[in-house]
């Protein structure tokens, strides 16, 4: 089990690597000069000059690129251009925001896809079937940024019933001190029911949004999974037996076809803590991903950088933690 995991890490450091040039690439393809931006409009060349040298933007691209891996490997993801405040700190204040509403998200599509999807594998090519799976369809084409704008024109402008933005309202802030961070466990933890609905208020429409392209995923994996499960002798021979239909279905059926769910679920997750971009800038969530929004309109590279880096870092040890949950769900795999 050791020898498997230190393997799978060793070949997860190239793919990190990777996406550290790329993303050190990309960067230096955006117009715009961080210096520029930091000096203001009335700066002089010389000042603009000054402030390159002193941030390291005149080096060598290859020098800067191996300086911030450098700094990456002491695990310093630098300091922000424009506000000064050390990466680190802000990815440790905003992680919390975008893991509670990936958590969030992850749970609708669970709540609802795993059982759409069965339902509509047991009842195969009936109406429920094709309107589960038009749904999933349309769950999938449906744009975020669209969605997201829909949801707040009609529950927060037509019938006021959620907030349109925001991750607390700002009465509640007042006497609100964060102890993890998670504001959904820390009002738990205080036992405040009042502050409790006011998050959970908050953090529905953001949810839904983001949880919608996972749902439909799940959903028509679960149906495929299912279906081919479905179909094996050992449920036949259950069935002929007397075993009760939904013992079959959830017993039996659904535990033999939780590989490829599962798999689906953890990609899933995995890629909803780096696409979460438009949906915490759609609803101003104070998450990572409307920081790196944020870090890319003004130019600030550490930012842009930092914050990649700690996403795409989430991403494949969230693909790792799928890896090695294939032999608790399957016995039969072995470690290679």
């Amino acid at each position: 089990m050791g020898k498997y995991i230190a393997k799978r890490i060793l070949g997860l450091l190239p793919v990190l690597l990777g996406i550290t040039l790329l993303v050190f690439a990309l960067l230096q393809l955006i117009p715009g000069d961080p210096a520029t931006i930091l000096s203001g409009e009335r700066a002089t060349p010389e000042q603009v000059a000054a402030l390159r040298e002193q941030l390291g933007l005149d080096r060598p691209l290859p020098i800067q690129y191996f300086a911030f891996l450098f700094k990456l490997i002491r695990f310093d993801f630098g300091t922000s251009i424009i506000s000064g405040i050390p990466i680190a700190d802000e990815i440790r204040n905003r992680w919390p925001a975008t893991f509670e509403l990936s958590l969030a998200a992850m749970l609708v599509a669970l709540i609802l896809g795993i059982p759409a999807g069965i339902f509509a594998a047991v009842r195969k090519h009936s109406w429920l079937d094709n309107l589960l799976m038009s749904g999933s369809l349309i769950g999938i084409s449906l744009p975020v940024y669209w969605l997201g704008l829909l949801l707040i024109y009609l529950f927060a402008v037509n019938l006021q019933i959620l907030p349109p933005s925001g991750r607390i309202s700002i009465a509640a802030t007042f006497n609100f001190q964060p102890i993890t961070g998670f504001y959904v466990l820390d009002s738990l933890l205080k036992l405040d029911i009042i502050l409790l609905k006011d998050v959970l208020s908050h953090l529905i429409l953001p949810a839904l949004t983001l949880g919608t392209i996972p749902l439909a995923i799940i959903a028509r994996i679960t149906r495929s999974a299912m279906l081919e499960t479905l179909s094996q002798d050992y449920i036949r021979t259950a069935r002929a037996k007397g075993v009760p239909q939904h013992s079959v279905i959830w017993q039996h059926a659904l535990k033999n076809a939780f590989l490829p769910i599962a798999t689906t679920i953890g990609l899933q997750f995995g890629s909803l803590l780096g696409g979460a971009i438009l949906t915490e800038t759609i609803f101003s969530w104070p998450g990572i991903g409307f920081w790196i929004y944020e870090g890319i309109l003004a130019r600030d590279y550490p930012v842009v950088q930092g914050g990649v880096v700690f996403v795409s870092i989430a991403f494949v040890l969230i693909n790792l933690l799928v890896d090695l949950s294939y032999v608790f769900f399957d016995p039969r795999i072995e470690y290679n």
